[in-house]
């Protein structure tokens, strides 16, 4: 079966990679979660259970048919289907005879002789099976033969998005119904879906899962949809040309920029298989490091795995100086889901995603409702599951945290990509960033668009957010860009957040107090008074922070303790030689607890001695 991205190529790599980590003949259930033709599959399947999925139903139906084909003995028909279609010359004038063939028409799929065979050969077996004289699998398996048997005399290049305008040497020659090779190994198939791989990953219940998604625009369902018509046996309406059906259903956002991206972390995040094994080519839309940041942010670094197998690809004058071209096969062992650990697509300064593992170890059992009252660039609140506020007094911050909850992802990231088109946007391009920036702040606040404030944030000195008095923004250009790593945490983060429960304010902290019960805990991560920083010097628009807004926190922090609040807070104590002596006095005196973190670095390279301060035993 001729077949775009089979991996027959590459199978015997895909079997001593699983060697190495030892995985084979472990009992394991293998998926298959993008079967094609199920070469995978069925190299695999006298190491593994097999489950496999694919979205167009003829490669569900043949794959099966390869895995099942020695539990096929006919014994309710009583002799051997394929010699018999071998010994007859029975014809139908049928659907695939008056639309594949120049009959009725002017395509030229088949002769006429052929295509009236293979109407007759798909209504013979539909009418064994309707009569009850094939089992399930006798049925898919004789399917099977048909779409091979089909191939063979196929009047195209190997696709049926276009016939030839000549007839293939191969295409005249007399159909013959084909006898599918299968596997002899034991039976190892448990079942085979046909669904969007997006729609049922999360309930397929696997030991490995084997990704091999579309890699460019090219649609298997426009390319295939004469087999899909063959095994539906629907005769839908069809186009004019190229006689397709519809392809609306079998239409894949696998194969479109961006779309691909965030179904790959939606998969990676969502499947139940313990071990990832992924192939993908180096022409794809996604790159090598984009899936590297998303496996190592969903698996166990220690256990990634990238091959590079180089192929031969047909090259003419225009095209051998082009690039090589190669599969990546990648591997990796998944993280326990209370493992992983989100970040925030923006470079907050003081960003707590480096302690996030040491805030997590150190809450209480159970809470409510996790307050997270100065959320920044919200790294800590996204890593909480349950009912979450977000707040964050600088409300274009809150802004544009919210909306990477409200705005659709693929949409978000088309406005990026087209503002960035627009003004022409590069890293380190101060002419073509200023302009953004002077368009951005010419807008009256309420009309700024916080999608507009991200993509110039994107090309900002250090990807920082930074205000003048005025509220303009004011960051200056910087060296940064929206590159792989950075797209990587915006879809992972977008999709979090996206399925989370968190709720958004923009007030000051102690506003809060009325959503605060009991059973709520508070997580505060203010500005330090021994540092300084954009967000706290004052001069922004935005009220800095000294001494005195201190001692207002500790009171606050009284406050709640006294109405058996529980809270965290993070702080520095010492910082440059220089010891926050109030705040030690002010916890001794309490009795809080200081759970220490060490040094700390931060996103401009300085250390700082970072502490939890906690008013309960866990």
């Amino acid at each position: 079966m001729r077949y775009l991205g089979n991996k027959e190529s590459i199978t015997d790599e895909i079997k001593q990679l699983l060697l190495d980590k030892k995985l084979l003949n472990k009992g394991y259930v293998f998926f298959d979660a993008f079967c094609g033709t199920g070469s995978v599959s069925n190299a695999l399947v006298d190491c593994f259970k097999v489950k496999t999925n694919d979205l167009l139903s003829w490669c569900s139906i043949y794959s099966k048919g390869r895995l099942v084909g020695r539990n096929c003995t006919f014994e309710l028909l009583g002799f051997d289907p394929v010699d018999f279609f071998n010994s007859n010359d029975n014809k139908i004038e049928g659907f695939f005879y008056k639309n594949y063939a120049p009959t009725f028409s002017e395509r030229m799929y088949f002769t006429a002789d052929n295509a009236a065979r293979i109407d007759y050969f798909r209504w013979q077996i539909e009418t064994w099976k309707e009569d009850s004289l094939l089992t399930e699998y006798e049925y898919v398996y004789l399917l099977a033969c048909l779409l091979e048997t089909v191939s063979a005399v196929s009047n195209t290049a190997g696709v049926y998005g276009a016939f030839l305008k000549h007839w293939d040497p191969r295409a005249k020659k007399q159909v013959v119904f084909t006898r599918l090779a299968f596997s002899d190994s034991p039976n190892n198939f448990i079942e085979a879906h046909n669904s969007k791989i997006e729609d049922i990953v999360s309930n397929v219940e696997c030991d490995l899962i084997y990704l091999d998604p579309p890699y460019t625009q090219n649609q298997y369902g426009t390319q295939y949809h004469l087999l899909e018509t063959l095994i539906l046996n629907d005769e839908p309406t069809i186009s004019k040309i190229t006689g397709s059906r519809s392809t609306t259903p079998m239409r894949s956002d696998w194969s479109k920029d961006l779309k691909a991206h965030i179904l790959f972390d939606k998969i990676i995040a969502q499947t139940k298989a313990k071990y990832i094994l992924f192939s993908y080519n180096n022409d794809g839309f996604m790159t090598k490091s984009f899936i590297e940041a998303s496996l190592k942010r969903y698996g166990k670094p220690e256990t990634y795995v990238c091959k590079k197998i180089e192929y031969k690809k047909y090259r003419n004058f225009k095209t051998k100086c082009q690039k090589e071209h190669f599969e990546y096969l990648f591997f990796i062992e998944k993280k326990m889901q209370t493992e992983v650990v989100y970040e925030s697509p923006l470079n907050y300064i003081g960003s707590k995603a480096k302690i996030i593992n040491d805030i997590k170890e150190n809450l209480p059992q159970s809470f409510d409702l996790f307050i997270d009252a100065f959320g920044g660039g919200f790294n800590v609140g996204i890593n909480i599951d349950g009912n979450v506020i977000y707040n964050d007094y600088n409300r274009f911050v809150a802004e544009l945290v919210k909306s990477f909850k409200t705005e659709d992802t693929y949409q978000y990231l088309m406005y990026i990509r087209k503002m960035t088109k627009k003004f022409q946007l590069q890293k380190a391009d101060a002419e073509s960033y200023n302009k953004a920036r002077f368009f951005y702040n010419s807008l009256p606040v309420l009309k700024r668009d916080p999608k507009l404030l991200y993509t110039i944030i994107l090309y900002g000195f250090q990807q920082q957010i930074r205000f003048n008095s005025s509220h303009e923004f004011n960051n200056p250009v910087g060296m940064r860009w929206f590159n792989d790593k950075v797209l990587e945490k915006f879809i992972s983060f977008s999709r979090k957040i996206k399925e989370s429960h968190v709720s958004f304010f923009s007030t000051s902290y102690a506003e809060l107090k009325q959503e605060i019960s009991e059973k709520s805990f508070v997580y505060l991560d203010p500005p330090y008074s021994l540092t300084t920083g954009a967000y706290n010097d004052g001069k922004r628009g935005f009220n800095g922070w000294d001494k005195l807004l201190e001692r207002g926190l500790f009171e606050y922090l009284d406050f709640l303790n006294q109405n058996d609040v529980r809270f965290m807070l993070s702080y520095v104590i010492e910082h440059k030689g220089i010891t926050n002596e109030e705040l030690l006095n002010w916890v001794k005196t309490h009795h809080y607890k200081v759970i220490k973190l060490g040094d700390i670095l931060g996103i401009s390279g300085s250390k700082r001695k970072e502490v939890l301060i906690v008013n309960y035993e866990k």
